[in-house]
């Protein structure tokens, strides 16, 4: 039975299981620290390290931490969220060359968080401070998404929660498991010219004047392709 925190070895690759809070203090043991993990990473001479997420976060700079521990990591790296990945588990889970999501699962990302009390000027400055870092983790985020800057502050700023699909479409994730109509990512354009010639299919006429020019032909041209394209021919 795998612990909230566990890292094994078996041959060339290793499992690693964070499914607790991530903290610089480790105080139970579903508790994870980056000097924990960083101090067993560098022991591991492995291919391939698969690492499963399910945990509401933690400290940014110990996520920070652990998504640079694997990041700089020769092996292949492997993230898989289970249940949720919120906070910097989001963080940690962008560290993959892989990024699965189960069908059953979520993301949930937003802009730093604190507890703090001063004067005007150190509220302030608290502010700001706040600012720096979470700019500072999204660029976690910016490595892999294919969204804009401004949409993925949107989404920070309204302490989004993604699930698989969202996450499989902005780039956050690179396939799904458990769900018979997500086949992962490629980068044919098949679906996306399916999805906006039957969008446009569907789209009333515009009012006015129309074409003389008798629509059949082309009717049918595009009926053509869209069955070709649903009966899986290139």
């Amino acid at each position: 039975m795998n612990k909230y925190y566990q890292l094994s070895q078996n041959g060339s690759e290793a499992d690693i299981y964070i499914y607790g809070d991530i903290t610089s203090w480790e105080w139970i043991e579903s508790d994870v620290s980056s000097y924990t993990l960083a101090r067993e990473l560098q022991e591991l001479d492995v291919h391939t390290i698969n690492v499963f997420i399910n945990s509401y976060g933690g400290e940014v700079a110990e996520g920070l931490a652990i998504f640079n521990s694997l990041k700089n990591h020769k092996a292949k790296v492997k993230t898989v969220c289970d249940g949720f990945a919120c906070s910097a588990a989001s963080v940690i889970f962008m560290a993959g060359e892989e990024r699965v999501m189960n069908n059953a699962s979520l993301l949930m990302i937003h802009n730093a968080w604190t507890f703090t009390g001063g004067n005007a000027d150190e509220l302030r400055k608290q502010a700001d401070d706040l600012e720096t870092i979470s700019a500072v983790a999204a660029n976690a985020y910016r490595e892999v998404v294919n969204i804009s800057d401004e949409e993925l502050d949107q989404l920070l700023a309204d302490e989004s929660w993604i699930a698989p699909t969202d996450a499989l479409a902005m780039g956050f994730a690179t396939s799904i498991v458990g769900d018979s109509q997500v086949k992962g990512v490629n980068q044919s354009a098949k679906k996306a010219v399916f999805q906006m010639l039957m969008k446009a299919k569907q789209e009333k006429p515009l009012d006015g004047p129309q074409d003389p020019i008798p629509q059949e032909p082309q009717q049918k041209t595009v009926t053509t392709f869209l069955d070709a394209l649903a009966g899986g021919k290139d």
